[in-house]
């Protein structure tokens, strides 16, 4: 028989998943996190390539296509990892940082520079009710064929749509359609790119 612990666990990381408001310090969340770090460690202070990929895809769990190329510079940081759904051929380079309480979600030829950072936590205002580390968090998607540059932060809940330019430093807060180029403090479209042949420009 399972014991109450473990039991009140598996309910946090239910909650946890559904985007419901949890407890962060349950024992489970946290051997889970931990298992992740000292992964991420392995991964980080692996020297061949291959056997980078291996850990990335079965040891940390992160969700990849079997018939596509994966390149991931360490070092890489993530909370959980199987939270993590990347596309075909996703490129993620060195520094970068994945706080995967809920999903995040890269499209297919996305290309992420140094020390981009992706952020679903999300912790009380009220300081009181922090200090009980109950938090909740909310999915970032990412569509395809995006180019994120260095040091972008998202935000949980951001979002872009399909070919976004995402410019170095950018702080994205919100959601934004396909075929934009975003910047800025917080992230704002500074020009509409022509969409594909035969496509309609999102609103």
């Amino acid at each position: 028989m399972d014991s109450i612990e473990d039991v009140e666990g598996q309910k946090q990381k239910e909650r946890m998943l559904r985007g419901e408001s949890y407890d962060a310090s349950c024992k489970l969340l946290m051997l889970e996190r931990e298992r992740a770090h000292d992964t991420c460690f392995d991964f980080n202070n692996t020297r061949y390539e291959k056997d980078r990929i291996r850990i990335f895809r079965e040891e940390l769990k992160v969700n990849c296509p079997e018939d596509s190329q994966t390149w991931v510079v360490p070092p890489f940081y993530c909370d959980y990892g199987y939270n993590i759904h990347l596309g075909k051929d996703v490129f993620i380079n060195m520094n970068c940082v994945f706080l995967d309480v809920v999903k995040i979600s890269l499209g297919n030829n996305c290309l992420l520079g140094p020390g981009v950072q992706m952020y679903t936590a999300r912790h009380p205002i009220d300081h009181k009710l922090r200090s009980t580390f109950l938090e909740d968090a909310r999915e970032i998607t990412i569509g395809d064929d995006c180019w994120i540059g260095g040091c972008a932060v998202f935000c949980p809940g951001s979002s872009v749509g399909d070919r976004v330019v995402v410019g170095a430093g950018a702080v994205v807060t919100k959601k934004f359609p396909s075929d934009v180029v975003i910047a800025g403090t917080p992230a704002t479209i500074i020009r509409h790119l022509d969409p594909p042949d035969g496509k309609q420009r999102e609103a």
